[in-house]
């Protein structure tokens, strides 16, 4: 038995796969180190398939180097877009950082080695949460047809048009903080008032030494009001999910 190959279509296959797996790469939840790489390799390739035939009908390399020339554009392209999916997702996990230290939380910081860097105790919370709401949602399916879609606006052989990347990633990294800052503020603002009730407290009744009670009911007082804020957070990953879509759209020219 003959088994025959079109050596278009491979080369199409592979050079899709290698854009998805930069994306994989960075992209959240997928760059978490408890995903093994093979898995992420073969998650690859087969979000390949999905774009593969449209792309075989494009202009492909044709000499070697063509062929390394466009692979490397096309991992450059994946890795940026993947960045970009992680700054925008970070920003729940920069808002539960805030409250951490609003909260008196930042004290119990302790080293993830899945993500190889301290994590706080209401930042891990957030990221784990917003990957629940990510899944459950299918905002995850979301993003992978937009990244999907970024084959149509730019082609394998096409070059990106990177002075669009500078003000793509400026506009990213202010929305990080708009949207971590808009999700943490109302918290941050009462913890900061009952700091300011607690001080005065002490200079006008020091007798029932509200020092002592600053620290639990600053504890009881985060619980409380996170409790209160998960109400927001789809509405959070709804608006996430359409900026990424958004930014991945923007860089690549659509």
């Amino acid at each position: 038995m003959t088994i025959s190959i079109d050596g278009t279509s491979l080369i199409a296959y592979l050079l899709a796969s290698v854009r998805i797996g930069g994306w994989l790469a960075f992209a959240p939840p997928f760059n978490n180190r408890g995903i093994p790489a093979m898995a992420k390799v073969v998650l690859a390739l087969g979000l390949a398939f999905a774009v593969s035939p449209t792309l075989s009908t494009q202009k492909l390399p044709t000499t070697t180097p063509e062929l390394l020339l466009v692979t490397g554009t096309q991992l450059l392209i994946g890795v940026a877009l993947g960045f970009v999916t992680q700054l925008l997702f970070g920003a729940i996990e920069a808002a539960g950082a805030l409250i951490d230290l609003f909260g008196n939380f930042q004290v119990a910081a302790a080293y993830d080695p899945l993500s190889m860097n301290m994590n706080s105790v209401f930042g891990r919370f957030h990221q784990m949460l917003a990957f629940m709401l990510l899944f459950a949602s299918g905002g995850h399916m979301v993003i992978i047809g937009g990244l999907l879609n970024t084959f149509h606006f730019l082609p394998l052989m096409a070059a990106p048009d990177l002075s669009s990347w500078a003000s793509c990633m400026t506009t990213a990294f202010g929305m990080f903080f708009a949207i971590a800052v808009q999700i943490a503020l109302p918290m941050v603002a009462v913890l900061f008032i009952a700091d300011l009730s607690l001080a005065l407290l002490t200079k006008v009744a020091p007798a029932l030494q509200p020092m002592q009670l600053m620290q639990p009911v600053k504890i009881g007082l985060t619980l409380l009001l996170v409790g209160l804020s998960f109400p927001v957070l789809p509405h959070a990953m709804d608006r996430l999910v359409t900026l990424i879509n958004e930014a991945m759209s923007t860089m690549v020219g659509g």
